[in-house]
């Protein structure tokens, strides 16, 4: 007696066959491996684009007055060939998308009166103060080797 080994390819297969001349239905985990797991598509329209050449940040809830781009225009509704940077005068191409602006996860907005007022910052803002207080404190540190 030979016995054949079975690839993961063939198992699928191999169940349904199995199904049908037992009259025996596949396991969840079988059906499982049948389905294909759907991701939801994800909404490239409220993303904020960065431009390369000089960091401008194209936000959709704001728009570009000086282009007569209203707020709530998506970039990829744009024109391609006419718009520049109206910083810098880059194209279309220069930008990259950084995704959505920073909003706190629920139940955090409860706490953002809490404390003493660093919840409310920007992130940017919350590292320079973080790694300027780090500075500081090196420099004060430093200092007392002229105490010497």
């Amino acid at each position: 007696m030979k016995l054949q080994t079975v690839s993961d390819e063939q198992k699928p297969a191999l169940n349904k066959v199995k199904a049908q001349t037992d009259g025996s239905e596949p396991t969840n985990a079988e059906q499982k491996s049948d389905q294909q797991i759907s991701v939801p598509a994800k909404d490239l329209r409220k993303n904020r684009f960065e431009c390369r050449e000089c960091g401008y940040v194209y936000d959709p809830k704001e728009g570009i007055k000086k282009y007569q781009i209203s707020p709530g225009t998506s970039f990829l509704d744009i024109d391609k060939e006419k718009f520049r940077c109206p910083v810098c005068r880059a194209r279309y191409a220069a930008y990259k998308d950084i995704g959505v602006k920073f909003e706190p996860s629920d139940g955090f907005e409860d706490n953002v009166v809490y404390g003493f007022g660093f919840n409310t910052l920007p992130p940017g803002q919350k590292n320079v103060l973080i790694f300027g207080g780090l500075a500081f404190a090196a420099a004060c540190f430093l200092s007392l080797y002229s105490l010497h």
